[in-house]
Order: structure tokens, then sequence, then C-alpha cells
């Protein structure tokens, strides 16, 4: 018998990629999805007659305990949340009951209907916030700068509670930004290369962007879920940082892409106070020494290859579009 998989969150970015591994590994797989009344699936529209989808909600817990009763899984991935830091100040409330108390209504669920399913939660560099020490390892205390960082962080300390208290199989990943052509638009690093691909086709003239300077250890989301399930295969169950090790600035991450496309990137971009966070994170590098050394995990992407991965797959789509529009 294959194994099963129930996916929260699958029809984003770090869905869609584990969607596929697990699949590639031989799971049956099985996603929750929120009712919505627009569709939001086309990270997924490719596999959709490979997997099953479950309506259920974080908000809900009855209805995640039924959907754990149908999907009856080895594996449970909470991957689903208020993912979008800036919007966080603007619904904090709704962030915690998604990235907080979703956590523990989806262990709940687990406690309730089988121990033995293994857990995995998606914890976030952004709990570092005002970082004690550089670069960032497992032990290094959190001190959130946003609404998000503050729920992630409660969501990680209620797996680990659930873990020691009712000897749960139940990890946390701690990953540092991971990017892909299926990342938000409303995200930087999508916005920087979405912008490039316009400016480059004569769609846009100018690019507005908040703090060049904030610093990221930006990867590829691709290689960030092997880790998850990597975390899920080990004998016992551990809370790991997954990073590239390296930092850059969105100045850096500006340059790689206006280059990639053949452009000067001070022609078009202005610098807009609309888009500055009330409070900026610092320094945030992991250092991923015991994902490499005890899941034997490596990354295949570096920084600059995943730049040109999107700006590539942003011009992709910006000219199919042209080309729909013009028939």
């Amino acid at each position: 018998m294959s194994k099963r998989a129930l996916i929260t969150g699958i029809t984003g970015q770090d869905g869609s990629y584990l969607a596929e591994l697990l699949l590639e590994q031989g799971y049956t797989v099985y996603g929750v999805a929120r009712r919505l009344s627009a569709p939001n699936g086309w990270r997924i529209a490719h596999l959709r007659d490979r997997i099953t989808i479950i309506q259920a909600d974080l908000l809900d817990q009855l209805s995640l305990i039924k959907a754990v009763e149908q999907a009856d899984p080895h594996e449970f991935y909470n991957l689903a949340a208020m993912s979008f830091v800036p919007t966080s100040w603007d619904e904090p409330m709704l962030t915690g009951e998604f990235n907080s108390q979703g956590v523990t209504r989806a262990l709940e669920a687990i406690r309730r209907v089988n121990t033995k399913i293994r857990f995995y939660q998606a914890s976030s560099s952004e709990m570092y916030g005002r970082v004690r020490e550089v670069p960032q390892t497992e032990l290094t205390p959190f001190y959130p700068r946003s609404p998000y960082g503050v729920s992630k962080v409660y969501g990680h300390y209620i797996t680990v509670n659930y873990r020691e208290s009712y000897g749960l199989f139940a990890c946390s990943g701690i990953l540092f930004n991971h990017e892909s052509p299926r990342r938000g638009l409303e995200f930087v690093t999508r916005k920087v290369t979405d912008g490039v691909a316009r400016i480059k086709l004569g769609l846009a003239d100018h690019l507005g962007l908040g703090n060049l300077d904030a610093c990221r250890d930006w990867g590829f989301a691709g290689d960030y879920v092997r880790a998850m399930w990597l975390m899920l295969q080990q004998d016992q169950p551990d809370d790991y940082v997954v990073s590239m090790g390296v930092a850059h600035s969105v100045q850096e991450l500006v340059e790689a892409a206006f280059a990639h496309a053949g452009l000067d990137w001070q022609q078009y971009v202005r610098t807009d106070p609309r888009f500055l966070r009330p409070a900026e994170v610092d320094h945030l590098i992991g250092d991923p020494t015991k994902a490499h050394r005890q899941l034997g995990w490596q990354p295949s992407v570096d920084f600059t290859r995943l730049v040109q991965m999107m700006v590539d797959a942003d011009l992709a789509r910006h000219s199919r579009e042209a080309k729909i529009a013009a028939l």
C-alpha cells in the first residue's frame, strides 16, 4: 500500500511543489482547500486528476477532524497560513486565528483521530525578527517583529508542546524565504521579476519598491519542500532550520533580475515609502547545518539561478498573454 499524505495549503506555492514530490514518491495525496467564491487552483491544475481535494478550513475544528478521518493519512503537512507579512498588520486577529489557533486545531484533529499520524508545521524565519545572533540556528531566541511573526512563534511552540505532551511525531521546519515562479505577485521577489518582465516587454515604465537594503536568505521552494518530507522520514521528530546560509539584499535581487533581462535597474526602480514595513526585521540568515547533517538535505538551485528562473517564467507568461490578447 502507498503512503497517504494530507496537505493544508495545497493550492499555494509550497503545497503544489510538495504534492508533486509526494506523487513522485508514490504517495496518495489529499489536499485541504477552503471553499472560495473564486477558484485559486492554478498552481495544482496539472495535478487535479492525481490528487483528492477535501473542503475544510483551519478556522473550523470539525471540518479538520472530518478531513483527517477521510484521508486517513500517514503524514499531515500544515502549510496553510496567512502568509503575507504586510497584511498581518492590517488583519492581526485573523492572522492569529489561522497561524496560531489553526495549528492547534490541526494538532487536535490528529490527537482525536490518530496519534500515529506524523505532522509537519511550517514555521518561519520571521520568528527571529530582531535577531539575537547571525546566523540563526534552531536554538536562536525568537523576537518577532510583525503579527505574522508572532503568530508563527505560537504555531511553532504549540507544535513542540503537543510533541512533548502527547508524544506526537510533530516537526517544525523553520524555513527561510523560499521563492519560485509560483510565488504570489504580492511578494517582493515576484514583484521584482514580474516588474522586470513587464518593463522588458514595454508593459510598464518603472518599478516601485520599499527598503532596498533589507536582506533575506532566499532559496528555491522546490528544494525546501524536500526538506519537509525528509523531516517526517526520520526516526525521531525534531525542528530544523532550512535555508541557503547566504543573505542577499533586495537591491541584489533587483540587480540580478534586471541584468538577466539586459536592463539597467537604476533607470526604472523608484523607492516608494508606501512599501516600507512599520517594523523591519534585521539580518535574517539561517544556519542549515543541522538539516545538512541529520536530513542529508542539500539545495539544488542557487540565488542567481532562482532569479533567472523567475524572470524567464514571467517573460514567458506575459508574452503568452500578449499573444492571446492580440487574437
